[in-house]
């Protein structure tokens, strides 16, 4: 019973992958073309002589380039794998994103693990998330920081439905309610690295903090 279990979740995780991936590839292909649509109104503009529809072009391509810039840059190449690969698939699926992350370039635990950790909390905050009806309502917010020399974690998403606990253990948000083998992966790692961690739910959002020793 417990293997079959094990092989749902890991098949799960593969799924979500190439899922992941699929939705990377969807963007870059999106950027190709508007870049192609960008080039050729810049190349018409310059051939009729048009200078300043020109400038003025340029200028709210930059100023559209700016606003739509959410990849994230905390300082860790695979932390910002993670990020902006979960981040992403949030946004493909109509979730409101807010995030900032500063983290160091080396630390003293694995990176992995530290993946691991923040793959699991993102995975169960776009599920909740995504129960929300209303697609303006569904935000997730992400901060990372250096405080006292621990690595905060802090990971906050809006829930629709009732937030479930058990055995002092918050339910996974996924279908069935269990506290979930990602959860209880997240646990183990925390108390690994003998860090911190504590969730709260109040006003229709869930949040959960973490402290780990960089």
């Amino acid at each position: 019973m417990i293997d079959r279990r094990i092989a749902s979740y890991q098949n799960d995780l593969v799924a979500k992958h190439c899922e992941e991936v699929q939705n990377i590839y969807r963007e870059m292909r999106g950027w190709r073309h508007d870049y192609h649509n960008h080039i050729q109104t810049m190349k018409a503009y310059r051939k009729l002589g048009e200078d300043g529809k020109l400038d003025e072009y340029l200028t709210a391509l930059d100023a559209d380039l700016t606003s739509v810039d959410t990849l994230i840059k905390s300082g860790n190449v695979k932390v910002d794998a993670i990020l902006n690969s979960k981040l992403s698939l949030a946004k493909e699926r109509q979730i409101n994103v807010s995030a900032k992350a500063i983290v160091p370039s080396e630390l003293s635990m694995s990176e992995i693990d530290l993946c691991v950790i923040l793959g699991n909390l993102l995975d169960n905050a776009i599920e909740a998330a995504l129960r929300l009806e209303d697609e303006a309502a569904r935000q997730i917010r992400v901060y990372i920081d250096i405080k006292r020399d621990q690595l905060y974690i802090s990971i906050t998403n809006t829930c629709g439905g009732n937030v479930r606990k058990q055995n002092g253990h918050y339910l996974s948000a996924k279908e069935g309610g269990s506290h979930g083998f990602g959860l209880m992966r997240v646990d183990r790692l925390i108390d690994k690295y003998a860090g911190y961690i504590k969730s709260r739910d109040e006003d229709g959002a869930f949040t959960t903090e973490v402290m780990l020793p960089i």
